[in-house]
């Protein structure tokens, strides 16, 4: 089992958060379709992006403390300069419109932790934060990259089902 602990967003998480959310955009990128959706994916993480997706991330946790959760590497997990080992972001109750349900916007572990129980831990946390929201209708949805098998087996494990397939087209 995992070494780390499983807690709530704070703002002193906010630049080691970051940097998960770095790898998990680098991710989306990677050996996942053409060479190009690695670069595009690259390209976006600029620092205005970076600056406008925190005050995203701190505008959701206004909201709903428990709808991001990190999780902090062993011994250390209490201190300030902990290291973040991965984070669950589930939207705010507000945002349930989006797809009528609970919307898992991202989990993310870094790959050296991956396999080590951390994603479980972060995956129950969101689970428990959507159980508490007011939604439309009675589930939690996710996107998935269907070329991301580890990640498709991981939501399988926990009973995510195919709903629709998400199309998209350039602006």
């Amino acid at each position: 089992m995992t070494d780390a602990t499983i807690r709530p967003y704070e703002r002193d998480d906010a630049e080691r958060l970051w940097q998960l959310k770095r790898g998990f955009e680098l991710g989306i990128g990677e050996d996942t379709g053409p060479a190009d959706k690695a670069e595009a994916y690259e390209a976006k993480l600029t620092d205005g992006y970076r600056e406008r997706w925190l005050d995203w991330v701190d505008r959701c946790v206004d909201e709903d403390a428990a709808c991001v959760n990190v999780a902090v590497a062993g011994a250390e997990s209490e201190t300030a300069d902990a290291e973040l080992v991965g984070y669950s972001f589930l939207l705010p109750e507000s945002l349930s419109f989006v797809w009528d349900a609970a919307v898992l916007n991202e989990i993310f572990v870094a790959p050296e932790r991956r396999g080590s129980g951390v994603a479980d831990g972060l995956m129950d946390a969101a689970v428990d934060c959507a159980r508490e929201q007011d939604l439309p209708l009675d589930r939690m949805v996710l996107d998935v990259d269907r070329e991301n098998d580890r990640a498709q087996s991981f939501y399988e494990r926990y009973g995510f089902e195919h709903w629709g397939e998400m199309v998209a087209r350039d602006l």
